[in-house]
């Protein structure tokens, strides 16, 4: 016996369809539609039919092992044998971030493959695995951010057992899983909500279309489809958190915004499942209100991405200053980052053309989380590069070591251990020759922005192009993959050793730096960072107090008694009390 119901207020009869018979569903309250079948056990296939139209996939279809297009299919989550009894995550603010992609992590690109990477992540010292959407999107090679049934695990994937055994196995080695989720919009290619009911508004734009409905008439039942949503991950799958992608899209008007009651309902959730959980947001608006609690004006979400560190970041090392980068490129970009949460807290913005953000003050590190890249900044790029593409392996070695010995939770990209050489391009595999070409289209424009050849930017239609992204882990072992690998894990060793890297204290990190000169130095408690990234040989000074040198990145970097020596593009992580000469005079001192 299986009762089937669908929201479908616009609707004046709603039938189920399973196989060749159609089933008339009852009018209930709210719009809501049900019938039970009692022929309809788990793994029937069925369908929607409204006023007599199409057969349409369910709005909240749990399976569908035909792509978007076809039937939905029953699941019983009940079948399935969990072995995570009186499993706990770690604490976020412990945490080692691992963002991965499902379809090229392995040349399989299945839950089941996936399986077979994680006795890696856990050598390298990760503890909680972050993917990226595996709901279900057209085709078989997409990036999971223009999905559209939203509650079905990707079919070509390996559906919904399969995502529960990646599960499964991730607690069983100690790692905690966090699921990217995308309650902003969806993708355009097969979907169906809008035919079921106000799903959207025009009243608010978004890069996608039309803004999802949170704040208009019928708003309750969308903002419950995706509030359910996210319980029937953290629940039915035993997913640790989630991370919600670009919530600057989410418009809402309400007295409750929709993160501060999705924020409250996951609390309720939590205590009654006994299981710590965690939402994450990505977020453009350098809003602390998003992380701070709801009794302080906030919406209480545990963390958010920091943009500005990873800008700062990237564009100090890689030497970009076009699109987003254009508000970055110095040490005291990345200073403040370090010493206060955002570089952008309120002064005025050339990428966003405004007076842009707000002072995190108060907040601690562990509210952030840092990276050195992620999927959005390799993937949007027109040939996807890497890190290890734009700079030298010197300088690959300085990120690392500030991501992994900066005050917020770090995050790596799949691959990024070991400088991967594979490229992560932006990929699509939508089924639709109008929309597929429009994809093509827009990708062009976006190029010639940037001053490229569009003729040269890889077509994310082309399958070459999702194939070149799947990683080559044969080379994990050759030379200089090996040797940034090991630095990699040597830096989380560090990291977890030393209890002042695991500070969140933002007023106590203290970073001295030579703007002409191009070196810093962070101090973290008796952790101290020094890089430089000038043409000739720097000497840092730092006090005669016994500071070793607990990693170096090159071995002609030398620790005296009243400096450091470092040649160009290198960086060393030392350990000794005031290892930092903060009374020495130089050009920039934050913290």
């Amino acid at each position: 016996m299986t009762t089937f119901r669908v929201w479908a207020p616009q609707a004046s009869k709603v039938e189920v369809k399973i196989e060749s018979q159609a089933i008339p569903m009852v009018s209930e309250e709210a719009g809501w539609w049900s019938a039970r079948v009692a022929s309809a056990q788990e793994g029937a296939d069925y369908a929607f039919v409204l006023d007599g139209g199409e057969a349409l996939p369910d709005p909240r279809s749990e399976w569908q092992p035909k792509g978007v297009h076809g039937p939905s299919r029953v699941v019983d989550h009940s079948a399935f044998v969990w072995t995570d009894q009186g499993w706990q995550a770690r604490p976020l603010s412990s945490g080692i971030i691992y963002e991965l992609h499902v379809g090229s992590l392995t040349p399989e690109g299945t839950f089941h493959s996936a399986v077979d990477r994680l006795d890696h992540l856990t050598r390298l010292g990760v503890t909680h695995v972050e993917l990226m959407p595996i709901y279900e999107f057209p085709g078989t090679g997409g990036r999971g951010y223009d999905g559209v049934n939203i509650y079905a695990p990707h079919h070509a994937y390996g559906g919904p057992e399969g995502l529960k055994c990646l599960v499964d196995a991730c607690h069983a080695r100690g790692l905690a899983v966090i699921l990217d989720v995308v309650y902003s919009h969806l993708g355009l290619g097969g979907d169906y909500l809008a035919r079921f009911g106000p799903y959207f508004t025009d009243r608010y734009r978004t890069p996608w279309g039309d803004a999802v409905n949170l704040d208009g008439n019928d708003r309750d039942e969308v903002r419950s489809f995706l509030i359910d949503n996210a319980f029937m991950w953290l629940a039915d799958y035993h997913v640790d958190g989630l991370r919600i992608d670009a919530v600057h899209e989410i418009f809402d008007a309400s007295a409750i915004h929709f993160l501060e009651e999705l924020a409250s309902e996951v609390r309720k959730l939590e205590a009654s499942l006994g299981r710590h959980l965690v939402l994450i947001a990505e977020s453009d608006m350098n809003d602390p209100r998003i992380v701070l609690p709801p009794e302080a004006g906030g919406y209480g979400l545990h963390a958010q991405w920091n943009e500005d560190f990873h800008k700062a970041l990237h564009a100090l090392l890689a030497g970009e200053k076009k699109g987003s980068y254009c508000d970055f490129g110095s040490l005291g970009d990345l200073a403040k980052t370090l010493a206060h949460g955002f570089s952008y807290d309120g002064p005025y913005s050339s990428s966003h053309e405004r007076w842009h953000g707000r002072s995190p003050v108060g907040l601690s590190g562990h509210r952030f989380v840092g990276s050195l890249q992620n999927h959005d900044h390799v993937g949007n790029r027109a040939l996807g590069e890497r890190i290890g593409h734009l700079v030298s392996l010197g300088r690959s070695m300085i990120g690392a070591a500030v991501v992994l010995t900066a005050p917020f939770v770090p995050m790596l990209f799949q691959g990024e251990e070991w400088g991967a050489s594979s490229p992560s391009p932006y990929f699509t595999d939508h089924q639709d020759p109008e929309l597929g070409q429009a994809v093509r289209e827009r990708r062009s424009r976006e190029s010639a922005a940037f001053g490229l050849d569009p003729d040269k930017v890889p077509d994310p239609q082309a399958s070459e192009t999702f194939l070149t992204a799947k990683l080559n882990w044969a080379e994990v072992e050759d030379e200089p993959h090996s040797t940034l690998l090991r630095w990699y894990a040597e830096l989380i060793r560090i990291r977890r050793e030393y209890r002042d890297l695991s500070d969140g204290r933002l007023d106590k990190v203290k970073i001295g730096y030579d703007e002409q000169a191009r070196w810093m130095l962070i101090k973290r408690g008796d952790i101290s960072v020094a890089f430089n990234l000038g043409e000739g040989l720097q000497r840092i000074p730092v006090k005669p107090a016994g500071a070793t040198a607990l990693l170096r990145s090159d071995l002609q970097i030398e620790v005296h008694n009243d400096f450091v020596e470092l040649p160009p593009d290198s960086v060393v992580v030392l350990a000794g009390p005031d290892a930092l000469l903060e009374e020495v005079q130089i050009s920039g001192m934050d913290g």
